[in-house]
């Protein structure tokens, strides 16, 4: 996602960040641990908006550290090893190079929003040294649309630097009238203090250990409150919560462990992220859709991200589906791009959100998370077999009906469309919603309003599932016109959107009907939903699978042979996991499984590439022939919901999971491995009553040996394909 306001200078690179995340702080900080004064490029330290910590710098001797390693594989506990250059420490004096380890642990604890800094010094030499150590802090409280350079400054008061009785206080006061304050607390107590500085002289013998904890406290409150309260929780104790609830989360979803470690590392890492990314606002949790940019809750990414984890674990769905409809639109407020049942696209809680300087309070400048709510809506019921969630939000499923049927740019009109009323909202409204991501051949921008190829399926798709919950609870009557109305757009779309010339389907419609016909990645997703026909479906396959569209890594989002390609262009010719999770899925739809097993294959090769095995946000769109290895794109969030949700959602894919919880059955339609998987276990698959393990293996003649390992219900598991055989154990 992407935001496509004038800016002042934007942030550079976080491709390279460290990230903790817990609840609703987050840290992105360098590779030593600490944070560089006055930084454009979004280090610090994050609350609902704010960066509380914008400077950290960490000096022994006046010299800055020698990074050994630093890795935050545990998701809210980073680890960084450091040791020291050459210091001089006295009249002199030196210390050679490497005579100290340094180890900082930064322990987050989403609770009492404190971070914790645990540092233990070590003396490797033979002999006693002493080592001066220094900490430098800064903070400017921008919000974070400041920061990305799409807001001007603020007009709130920036104290001074304090200390009291040992803690150091930062603190701002708001235009919102809240106060925002980070306490940098100390155990033991700095031997010499100034205005934002601590310093240290450690004694050490041969050998020696010494300890050093400081602790970020977040305050964030419309009240007065006593300096230096007493922290109220211990780093260890945090530590030992977030690993123990790191298992449990991973023990919750569904498990699938094959014979790939390389496929392995990517799926762990993928339901990890997901944990770290799991938000709570109202009661009710979410996929927070990615860091830093954007760790809110957002409409679109929310809902995909759901999508992509229902056969892994289908409770957060249901929780982001109630979310969402509280919010659901209710008026016409164009300064929000709000219209009655229109699902949100991104909530936020900062200084500017509450002053309304911004329309994100919440901003409904999206044209798909409608569509995308009403399926998420239908999927859902699927794997549970429950009417329950449908009833209860079937007024908020009626008011997106109408607005998907009467709302948008085009009211009335036989496709979804978009234009934005807003002054500071989106030009483009669809998940590629950058200013120049949808454009005519010649490279000119598409002109308002307009239609976007896969939003016509998504409609054509929350119809369809739509209209089998309504025949289930009893009405026919609408059950039936949705299915008129889908057909009818299915009729229309294959033969408005399709280009005869290219012998593929425009990117969109834009105003008066006039196809945008550049080659792009978006078809792929509507093949997702089924609204293509099936004879035109093999030339979206040829197209997406040829050099022009795929790298090596992964399909691009524009072929290389456009007038706008940019291989860093963020929707211009990179490659985006999520989107090619769900181009995989339409392979899959149509038949064309070869094609999709190479999607995957690719995906979790680059995967192999990036730290800890997590998939970012969007990497480049260089080919492999160009580059031995995935580019990273300089401000790609990491980790990010559907991104991590990629993998996981492929697999089942590939194994032709397909839930029909309603007949008691769960479908497994063409199962494929890929391959480099000879074998595979998925334990703990949750549907309607039941709890399955299953067993994938393929067999010496090649086919596929499928096995229900354990079934602790009434579901009945079914494989539909010739040559595969269903075992039970």
């Amino acid at each position: 996602m992407a935001h496509d306001y004038d800016s002042s200078p934007a942030p550079r690179n976080v491709a390279r960040a460290v990230v903790t995340k817990a609840a609703d702080i987050f840290f992105l900080s360098q590779k030593n641990g600490g944070l560089p004064a006055d930084n454009q490029d979004g280090f610090g330290l994050y609350y609902h908006d704010c960066r509380y910590l914008d400077g950290y710098r960490i000096q022994f001797a006046g010299t800055p550290p020698n990074v050994l390693v630093s890795t935050a594989n545990r998701g809210s506990i980073a680890e960084f090893e450091l040791t020291n250059e050459e210091l001089q420490v006295g009249e002199g004096k030196t210390v050679p190079v490497q005579t100290f380890g340094v180890h900082l642990q930064r322990v987050i604890d989403g609770t009492g929003l404190i971070v914790h800094d645990v540092i233990t010094i070590e003396n490797y030499d033979v002999k006693p040294h002493e080592l001066p150590l220094s900490f430098d802090f800064q903070s400017h409280f921008e919000d974070i649309f400041e920061i990305r350079g799409l807001h001007p400054k603020k007009t709130g008061k920036q104290h001074k630097p304090e200390w009291h009785d040992g803690v150091l206080v930062l603190s701002y006061s708001g235009a919102d009238g809240v106060l925002r304050r980070t306490e940098v607390h100390f155990d033991p107590r700095p031997a010499k203090s100034t205005a934002r500085s601590a310093e240290y002289k450690f004694p050490l013998n041969a050998g020696e250990r010494q300890r050093l904890e400081i602790s970020f406290q977040i305050i964030e409150t419309r009240e007065i409150t006593p300096f230096g309260k007493r922290l109220q929780s211990k780093a260890d104790d945090v530590a030992q919560g977030i690993d123990r609830t790191s298992h449990e989360w991973l023990s919750g979803y569904a498990e699938a462990h094959s014979s790939s470690l390389e496929l392995n590392r990517v799926m762990q890492r993928s339901l990890l992220d997901l944990g770290i990314l799991k938000s709570k606002l109202d009661g009710h949790h979410y996929f927070a859709a990615g860091l830093p940019w954007y760790g809110a809750l957002f409409g679109r990414d929310s809902i995909i991200s759901a999508l992509q984890t229902l056969a892994y674990e289908p409770k957060i769905a249901e929780d982001t589906i109630r979310l969402l409809a509280k919010y659901q639109g209710t008026k016409n407020d164009d300064w929000r791009d709000e219209e009655p049942g229109k699902i949100l696209h991104e909530l936020r809680r900062g200084e500017l959100a509450n002053l309304n300087e911004i329309p994100q309070t919440p901003y409904y400048g999206s044209v798909d998370s409608t569509p995308l709510f009403l399926i998420l809506i239908g999927e859902h019921a699927n794997w549970t077999g429950d009417l329950g969630l449908f009833n209860d939000v079937r007024p908020h499923v009626e008011q997106a009906l109408h607005w998907i049927d009467h709302g948008g740019a085009d009211p009335g009109g036989k496709y979804l469309s978009y234009a934005s009323k807003s002054n500071k909202g989106l030009g483009n409204q669809g998940w590629k919603d950058s200013g120049d991501s949808v454009m005519n051949s010649d490279g000119s921008l598409a002109t308002p309003p307009i239609a976007l190829v896969e939003v016509q399926g998504y409609v054509y798709r929350a119809k369809r599932l739509i209209a089998d919950l309504y025949a289930r609870a009893g009405d026919n009557e609408t059950a039936d016109r949705l299915r008129r109305q889908s057909a009818d757009l299915k009729k229309n779309f294959n033969r408005d959107f399709w280009v005869k010339s290219k012998n593929f389907y425009a990117i969109a419609l834009q105003k008066g009907d006039k196809p945008a016909a550049v080659i792009s990645s978006n078809p792929g997703q509507a093949l997702w939903t089924g609204i293509i026909d099936n004879d035109k479906a093999k030339a979206v396959v040829d197209q997406l699978s040829g050099d022009g569209m795929f790298s090596g890594w992964g399909i691009r989002t524009l072929s290389q042979k456009e007038r706008r390609y940019n291989p860093i262009g963020y929707h211009l010719g990179t490659v985006w996991p999520h989107d090619n999770s769900f181009i995989a899925a339409g392979f899959r739809r149509y038949g064309f499984d070869a094609p999709a097993v190479r999607v995957l294959e690719s995906i979790v090769k680059a995967g192999e590439y990036f730290e800890h095995a997590r998939l970012p946000e969007v990497f480049g769109g260089f080919s492999q022939h160009e580059f031995v290895l995935p580019v990273r794109y300089p401000v790609a969030c990491h980790p990010q919901a559907w991104a991590a949700g990629s993998v996981p959602f492929m697999m089942a894919s590939l194994l032709g999971i397909t839930a029909d919880a309603f007949n008691k059955r769960l479908r497994l339609i063409r199962p494929v491995l890929p391959e480099s998987v000879d074998e595979l276990y998925l334990r703990r698959i949750k549907i309607g009553d039941s709890v399955i393990d299953l067993h994938f293996e393929r067999t010496h003649d090649g086919n596929l040996q499928v096995d229900t390992v354990k079934n602790s219900g009434s579901i009945k598991v079914e494989v539909e394909q010739p040559g595969a055989r269903l075992g039970a154990a």
